[in-house]
């Protein structure tokens, strides 16, 4: 709810929408011991639930001062930016319980460790996704919904209507602006242009050679945002077994190497299938072997979370995005302590005739594909102001 961008995008390609499967039990696998609940409020111990629920309170009250259009004008900026979430948790979270939730949570979102986020970071991301809760939330939250046949066909559907004008597997090395115009170097091919928007991440855009080169505050933004490490995995079966069990298939834990897991299986219910991540400091580390041995690691996860059922898989797949040389990770960037306030003010405003989209300079859904979507339009109208008419 409120994606608006992409329920547009879908419905004007005409692709339907399915809702992630949550009938029946989720599974919460905590220091140890299995539990099943439903809603959206886990099964924590007691002391630790009601941790959480007081420093979530406290975190919501926070990100409701963020700016979103000027983080850096957020009341108290510089302290929330000068520390980490890691810093947060820690001063905030007084059960071990309720730091595991929190330090898990910012794994699913962020896949990287809390300690390697701004606090003011985390509460801009939190906001920009109407609140904590939603962006952790599958029914009413931000996974609510599913694309039928998989959110490639956003991409596709749009290069079908765009035609030739798409040119694919022409990486841009270059881009020299002056002030008659733009051009684009990719490999032997040169385009001009009275304007370029780059919609790349912003640590490929530190990649591109610019002339004349960027501003110091721009280049050096560029440096400040890294991906977060994520390994996403599809397990199939012959059926969702976990359903017979009364399961919907999302399953968290706070051990292994596998914390995240959820049902992915198509609309007609056959085959089953699970898909699941490795992230943050668990990504890096299973980045190291091969997809066979991470195919072992995650069928022993499975095994552990649903049973000896969970062993027979029919097929594995999975992409380290890390690896991927036109992402370098996943979901999307992350500012370090320090960044949004120093740096902040060169991530939306154009740099000549050069403009920058991308779902990391979103103000509302920033990291998701809404976000992208959003920033296109606004990076488009920006052009198009200072194209004659």
């Amino acid at each position: 709810p409120g994606q608006d961008h992409v329920y547009d995008l879908a419905a004007r390609l005409g692709l339907p929408t399915t809702p992630s499967n949550v009938t029946g039990d989720k599974l919460l696998h905590f220091d140890g011991r299995p539990t099943r609940y439903r809603g959206r409020v886990p099964r924590l111990p007691p002391l630790a639930l009601a941790d959480v629920a007081q420093a979530q309170w406290r975190f919501d009250r926070l990100a409701a001062t963020v700016d979103l259009r000027h983080p850096w004008r957020t009341p108290n900026a510089e302290t929330l930016d000068g520390q980490t979430f890691e810093t947060w948790i820690r001063r905030t979270v007084r059960t071990r319980g309720g730091r595991e939730f929190f330090r898990v949570a910012a794994q699913g979102v962020f896949a990287t460790e809390a300690a390697n986020l701004s606090l003011l970071h985390v509460l801009f991301y939190s906001r920009s996704g109407t609140d904590f809760e939603t962006l952790l939330t599958t029914a009413g939250g931000a996974q609510q919904d599913r694309l039928v046949g998989g959110t490639q066909q956003l991409a596709r559907g749009l290069h079908r209507i765009l035609g030739d004008r798409v040119r694919l597997g022409h990486a841009v090395t270059r881009l020299h602006q002056d002030e008659h115009g733009v051009s684009v170097t990719a490999g032997a091919d040169t385009v001009t242009a009275a304007y370029a928007i780059v919609a790349v991440p912003p640590a490929l855009a530190a990649g591109i050679e610019f002339h004349p080169a960027l501003p110091p505050d721009r280049a050096q933004l560029q440096q400040r945002m890294p991906h977060g490490s994520v390994i996403k995995f599809h397990a199939a079966y012959e059926r969702p077994f976990w359903r017979d069990d009364g399961l919907c298939g999302e399953v968290a834990g706070d051990r292994g190497l596998v914390k995240v897991i959820f049902d992915n299986s198509p609309p007609e219910g056959t085959p089953g299938i699970l898909v699941g991540f490795f992230e943050g400091m668990d990504a890096v580390a299973a980045g190291r072997y091969p997809q066979e041995v991470r195919r072992e690691v995650v069928r022993r996860e499975l095994v552990r979370y649903l049973g000896p059922e969970a062993g027979a898989l029919i097929a594995y797949t999975d992409t380290d995005w890390s690896a991927e040389p036109y992402t370098r990770g996943c979901y999307g960037a992350h500012l370090p302590p320090g960044a949004w306030t120093q740096f902040g003010t060169a991530l939306r405003p154009p740099v000549g005739r050069v403009h920058w989209a991308g779902t990391e300079t979103a103000e509302r859904w920033a990291g998701y594909m809404d976000g992208a979507l959003s920033s296109g339009i606004r990076a488009a109208d920006e052009v198009l102001v200072g194209i004659p008419r």
